[in-house]
């Protein structure tokens, strides 16, 4: 059982910045497909972005240019980097690991954008 624990969300100013980490059990993570979504409250949960195993990065465009999705293989943990924040992004942000049909989620990490 793949276990992903997700952290590093907390409240932040308009224009702010915060980094996001989830960190996987396992000794496959390198060929995981990862992704963070995020759930705003009373909406649904959307991909925000994802990284494939040889690094290919993808994005919503309501993050381009202002998010960055990174992974450390050797520490088996995905990263967002998230820059120029506001209240849109405000929304629990979960990380996910797909790899031969099968999904993980965490638990998630609210991220609140408020002055």
């Amino acid at each position: 059982q793949v276990q992903l624990v997700d952290s590093g969300g907390g409240v932040v100013q308009p224009g702010g910045s915060l980094r996001l980490s989830c960190v996987t059990s396992g000794s496959v993570f390198s060929t995981y497909i990862m992704r963070w979504y995020r759930q705003a409250s009373g909406k649904q949960r959307e991909l925000v972005a994802l990284i494939t195993s040889d690094g290919t990065t993808n994005y919503a465009d309501s993050v381009k240019g202002r998010f960055t999705i990174s992974r450390d293989n050797a520490k088996n943990t995905l990263y967002l980097q998230m820059n120029s924040l506001n209240s849109e992004d405000t929304a629990v942000y979960y990380c996910n690991a797909f790899r031969l049909g099968m999904t993980y989620w965490g638990k998630g990490t609210l991220v609140t954008v408020s002055s």
